[in-house]
């Protein structure tokens, strides 16, 4: 069976666990890393191609599969350069774009050949919860959703998380693509993204009902907690998305719950099922350019910006 040969541009901190899952992989080589700043790292106990320059590693290799895990402000340019240089496919990062205006320099490139790591929507305690909405339609529709992310980068001064651009762009395209999974968002009726926190409303449809998420990323934290409730009538479905873990209840009565298998590191829990889905032939809509650009427009274009945060 030919293996997938894959390139990473950006071997940072997400780009870890990229390598981790990659190397799980029997049916995957890495044919190169690329990074400007950092040195190459170690896969499968020995060190692969390594270039400073993400061109030069292109024009030197012909990969099937390209990960951009960059800041996110450089995902549109270096998945442009993708497309533009090799026949390879690009899983870019999340979010694609920081802007709606720039996805068009991507549709103009090959839409189909660009996924986008929405790795939320796989995490296992996500997918439990959305099969489990879905089985019992006797509950009726989604009516409202809270989400809460906090990770404590306050602490590490504003150099340190410069590449999370803000805590709406880090945090709340993954808030996004919980609901995502669970209901069809449809704006972003409010929204409050400052230097350390943020506060967004969305609306959303479900089963033909209207209905509205409340969700707050904060960073003035010591830990990181990531939650999310969801209501459908008198069933309320938690998820505890840094444990991952879940239970639904109706009243004082447990109707369902779920638990890891208490071994599996939280990312790789998500990084696993999304690249067995790229890489099946039929990868998941959720991971295709239209999904993408759909929350681009919500995550991007939603509300008003600025202040201290909520």
């Amino acid at each position: 069976m030919a293996k997938t040969k894959v390139g990473l541009i950006g071997v940072g901190t997400i780009a870890a666990t990229h390598l981790e899952v990659l190397a799980e992989r029997s049916d995957v080589d890495l044919e190169f890393t690329a990074d400007p700043v950092a040195g190459p790292p170690v896969f499968r106990g020995a060190t692969p191609p390594h270039h400073a320059d993400p061109a030069e590693a292109l024009a030197a290799h012909r990969p099937d599969l390209v990960v951009v895990a960059t800041p996110a402000d450089s995902h549109v340019e270096l998945a442009a350069l993708v497309l533009g240089s090799s026949g390879a496919r690009v899983l870019v990062e999340k979010p694609l774009a920081l802007d709606v205006a720039s996805l068009a320099r991507l549709a103009e490139s090959g839409p189909g050949r660009v996924f986008t790591a929405h790795h939320f929507a796989f995490s296992p305690e996500v997918e439990w919860a959305a099969a489990l909405v879905a089985a019992h339609p006797e509950w009726g529709p989604v009516t409202g959703a809270t989400s809460l992310f906090c990770d404590p980068y306050v602490g590490r001064g504003r150099g340190a998380f410069a590449s999370y651009v803000s805590p709406w762009t880090d945090s709340g395209i993954n808030q996004l693509t919980v609901l995502a999974r669970l209901v069809e968002p449809a704006a972003v009726v409010s929204l409050r993204d400052g230097a350390d926190s943020a506060w967004a409303v969305v609306g959303f449809r479900s089963r033909g009902a209207e209905g509205v998420a409340r969700l707050r990323v904060d960073w003035r934290t010591g830990a990181s907690s990531k939650s999310s409730v969801v209501v459908c009538g008198e069933v309320e479905v938690w998820l505890d998305h840094t444990a991952m873990t879940g239970f639904a209840c109706r009243g004082g009565e447990l109707v369902a719950s779920w638990g890891s298998d208490g071994r599996t590191p939280r990312k790789v829990a998500h990084y696993r099922p999304l690249y067995a889905s790229l890489l099946s032939g039929r990868p998941d809509p959720v991971l295709g350019f239209e999904v993408a650009a759909g929350l681009t427009a919500l995550h991007a274009g939603g509300g008003a910006r600025g202040g201290a945060g909520g």
